[in-house]
């Protein structure tokens, strides 16, 4: 398929990292957004060396001004986007009895309202153009929940959600929506919790094992190719079996 140009939020985590890796592969042009220049600079080094060159824009997804301010820098360095993928995301665990209002609001906008932020901005371009490809990461705690993270399984079911609406509106324009829920994935932040604790869970695991972020990419690039296009509003669970669903 012909190069296009692809935005990946919070693409400096482990999955992110993975999923910009992949898209350069395809022979896309990619970039992602930073708020620390100097963490973001050794990444973009990291990845160079890795044989993926990944462009940097500087904003906040979860603040509207910002992100709109990202995503007409973004143009400015490589072009329209064709393909995004909203990938940021964060979490702010505790029981809901013990939850504050912070620990809502802050995990709601930074994965969820950055959804509306991210993408309104590019929007119209790919409706003008007849083409896109918008990919939300969700999670397995989206689809099952968890205990201690009302707020997290409420962000990634509301980003599916607004999945299936977006694709509905924009399915005649060439303008495909998916998501992408990986389950328990071997992270720098998963492998530091104890040993013990991530042998309980993999036990919960059919496959037996965590997922790697090379398989999350793969399953985001599954969606991006001309021969993907019927395939919209769809849900990709990307868990090993931990949670299977219609």
């Amino acid at each position: 398929m012909a190069s296009r140009i692809a935005f990946v939020t919070g693409g400096s985590g482990g999955i992110g990292s993975a999923i910009c890796k992949r898209l350069t592969d395809m022979g896309h042009r990619v970039a992602t957004n930073y708020r620390d220049e100097s963490r973001a600079r050794a990444w973009q080094a990291k990845m160079r060396e890795a044989g993926a060159e990944v462009a940097l824009v500087h904003g906040d997804v979860g603040d509207t001004a910002a992100a709109e301010a990202m995503i007409r820098d973004v143009e400015r360095q490589l072009g329209p986007i064709d393909i995004l993928v909203n990938n940021a995301g964060i979490t702010r665990d505790s029981t809901f009895h013990k939850m504050s209002a912070e620990q809502w609001h802050e995990v709601i906008n930074t994965n969820l309202n950055s959804c509306f932020n991210v993408t309104r901005p590019v929007i119209d371009g790919m409706r003008s153009r007849k083409w896109g490809r918008i990919v939300q990461i969700s999670s397995i705690n989206g689809q099952k929940g968890q205990y201690g993270q009302a707020n997290y399984a409420a962000s990634k079911a509301g980003m599916h959600g607004f999945t299936i609406s977006l694709a509905q509106e924009n399915a005649r324009f060439g303008i495909t929506v998916n998501t992408v829920s990986p389950g328990y994935i071997a992270t720098e932040m998963v492998m530091a919790v104890p040993a013990e604790v991530r042998a309980k869970i993999e036990q919960q695991i059919p496959t037996g094992r965590l997922g790697t972020p090379e398989e999350i990419a793969y399953a985001v690039a599954f969606f991006i190719p001309d021969e993907a296009a019927w395939i919209t509003g769809a849900n990709l669970s990307a868990n090993g079996g931990h949670y299977m669903g219609w």
